[in-house]
């Protein structure tokens, strides 16, 4: 069966709280300007949500009921991921993005990094909702993750990085932000045994990260490649000619990662969401 259908039947399992995080999207701001319009819209383009999909999962197969600070988590979750493709496209000077402009293309550099500023400062304002030091702790320091290794990534353009700093990256830029999901979750429940679960989201993330990057050179006329962003394919190549035993060594990374993230549900009771969350870690193997 093929990814996308797969994932739209491990979708469907929490799809009712899927849509409850869409639905406080919608709200989550006035769209009273052009600019705010196209902000809105964008952040209801097509999405697979698979921080949320991945925490809501987790969350039922621990028997932790989905409140409406649970929902209201993810959608601070869902903004940050969301600022941070506003301001990679801008980098990356993108005219697309989920099958329409982008807002850099639409409105200018300026007012798009203003608006991908503009989306961190309602997670502000709706992590203050959540009256809770701790969190805010979790996502602020999520925030410098993901800035930190948006500057290492750029500071090594065109430079083939080691394997370690490679992984490093992949946590800080993407890795980090489905930590803080299922983290930040598992607290706001009240759970204090939560290792596992910080090892998950952890391993899932860079997982994710992994299988982007080699889908990314799988492609004809790699854009990273073109870029200078040099991923695992490319150091397991040992040039940016890709080679089929780079590709091959980096299925085996992806595997390793997913092996990783699957040790850690050991502990959950068999139940439907523990068998989707096997299921979700089982598809992402398809490149």
């Amino acid at each position: 069966m093929a990814f996308s259908n797969s994932y739209g039947e491990i979708l469907n399992i929490v799809k009712r709280d899927i849509e409850r995080v869409n639905a406080e999207l919608f709200n989550a701001f006035s769209a009273d300007t052009p600019v705010l319009e196209k902000l809105q819209s964008f952040l209801h383009a097509p999405s697979k949500r698979i921080r949320s999909l991945m925490t809501f999962l987790y969350l039922n197969a621990c028997g932790i009921e989905i409140t409406e600070e649970q929902v209201l988590l993810q959608v601070i979750v869902e903004m940050i991921h969301n600022a941070s493709l506003i301001h990679d496209d801008v980098i990356d000077e993108d005219e697309k993005r989920r099958g329409e402009n982008t807002l850099n293309y639409d409105f200018g550099n300026r007012l798009a990094i203003i608006s991908g500023d503009y989306l961190l400062s309602v997670v502000m304002k709706k992590l203050a909702e959540l009256k809770s030091f701790e969190l805010f702790d979790i996502f602020t320091r999520t925030l410098e993750n993901m800035c930190s290794g948006e500057i290492q990534q750029h500071l090594n353009l065109y430079k083939i990085p080691t394997i370690e700093d490679y992984l490093e990256k992949s946590y800080l830029k993407t890795g980090s932000l489905f930590e803080a999901s299922i983290t930040g979750a598992m607290r706001l429940a009240g759970d204090t045994k939560i290792i596992r679960a910080v090892e998950f989201g952890r391993n899932f993330g860079i997982s994710f990260q992994i299988r982007d990057d080699l889908q990314n050179v799988v492609l004809p006329n790699s854009r990273d490649i073109k870029s200078g962003v040099y991923n695992a394919p490319v150091i397991f190549s040992g040039s940016t000619d890709i080679t089929s035993a780079g590709i091959e060594k980096t299925k085996d990374l992806l595997n390793n990662y997913l092996k990783k993230a699957g040790e850690c549900l050991s502990d959950l009771e068999d139940n439907v969401y523990k068998s989707a969350l096997e299921e979700l870690l089982e598809i992402l193997q398809d490149v």
